[in-house]
């Protein structure tokens, strides 16, 4: 097994809903797809929402996931292919993006919002609008700046790593 699966099967970061809310499917993969898996679908237009429901400390379906799923790479994985980064540091990375995720996760149950995204990504989306809609009207405690600075940090360590944002 070559470094690029040894990172992206172990990661799962871009499947369980952290860096990406929603996988698009091509209308001639959504009867296949949906034969492995539940999917959504709008007007014939099918897309998983993640987090996916075949991950699960590993991708299910490898072999027959969707190809959005197949041909995504994120800004780490291409660093590797590209030997700019060795696999032992990709995995560190991965460790401090999770332990990151977790730490937010805390602080963000500890606050008792109400969010309605099951994603994390999606959740992160909505909790910046709701703290910067408070920021707006004076409303924000220092727990929600708090808040607010560690999601802006961890969206810079998204984007500086992986290539990718919450924006």
């Amino acid at each position: 097994m070559n470094d690029v699966l040894n990172i992206c099967l172990p990661c799962g970061l871009c499947c369980d809903g952290t860096m990406i809310g929603f996988v698009q499917l091509d209308k001639e993969e959504v009867p296949v797809i949906k034969e492995l898996m539940d999917i959504e679908d709008a007007n014939g237009n099918g897309f998983i929402l993640e987090p996916c429901n075949s991950y699960c400390d590993g991708c299910t379906i490898y072999s027959k996931r969707p190809k959005q799923c197949a041909s995504f790479k994120c800004g780490l994985l291409k660093s590797v292919d590209q030997k700019e980064l060795d696999f032992d540091s990709a995995m560190e990375i991965i460790k401090e993006v999770k332990q990151k995720k977790i730490a937010l996760e805390k602080k963000l149950a500890a606050l008792k919002f109400e969010l309605k995204s099951q994603s994390f990504y999606f959740k992160m989306l909505e909790l910046k609008k709701l703290l910067l809609k408070k920021q707006c009207e004076s409303t924000l405690t220092q727990n929600h700046l708090e808040l607010l600075m560690d999601i802006e940090q961890f969206d810079n360590l998204l984007s500086k790593e992986f290539d990718l944002s919450f924006d």
